[in-house]
């Protein structure tokens, strides 16, 4: 089974990202756009799993979960990967907290310890909007993005993290909660 760890969004951040994604879709872009159930914030994606590392893996997350005491998550901003050359992934960003990055740090230090490859990449929070088929209309879908560029799309109390099993479907990724572990 494929999955990661992830902080799920509450309903009011998924509507007001759901919002901009409608915007976004009017500019008939050419990009596969996340829908309003599947925005989450990815800690750390672990890939294929077997049944068996999953006793390992939640004992790691509640492990990891009891040392963080629940903290404020804003999403804020907009922009895209690569930051130059040809945008593949469209996001709104999530301001990187001290409390925020130190759950991470340590979800990925512990993590390694069970086998799973360190991200070669340094941690930036966002939350995928879109990934980018083609850049037929991208020019127009870029300039409407830049004008939230700055704009907040709310805060959060961040209380749990969560195990996803990624499911994926022709019409895009199901996420599935295999396990949610409160911080505290």
């Amino acid at each position: 089974m494929r999955t990661f760890v992830a902080i799920d969004l509450n309903p009011e951040i998924k509507a007001v990202l759901s919002s901009l994604v409608r915007t976004l879709r009017q500019t008939k872009a050419e990009v596969k756009w996340v829908s309003e159930n599947s925005f989450h914030l990815t800690l750390k994606f672990l890939g294929e799993i077997a049944e068996k590392d999953l006793g390992p893996i939640v004992s790691a997350l509640e492990a990891e979960a009891r040392k963080s005491e629940p903290f404020s998550l804003e999403c804020r901003s907009t922009g895209y990967f690569p930051p130059k050359g040809s945008p593949r992934v469209i996001w709104a960003g999530v301001v990187p907290s001290p409390e925020l990055m130190d759950l991470q740090r340590r979800l990925e230090i512990a993590f390694e310890k069970l086998g799973f490859a360190r991200e070669a990449r340094d941690f930036h929070p966002h939350l995928t909007l879109g990934r980018v088929k083609s850049s037929r209309h991208l020019e127009t879908a870029l300039r409407v993005l830049k004008q939230y560029e700055d704009k907040s799309f709310g805060q959060m109390e961040v209380k749990a993290i969560t195990l996803f099993e990624s499911i994926l479907r022709p019409q895009g990724a199901e996420y599935r909660v295999m396990k949610e572990v409160k911080l505290g």
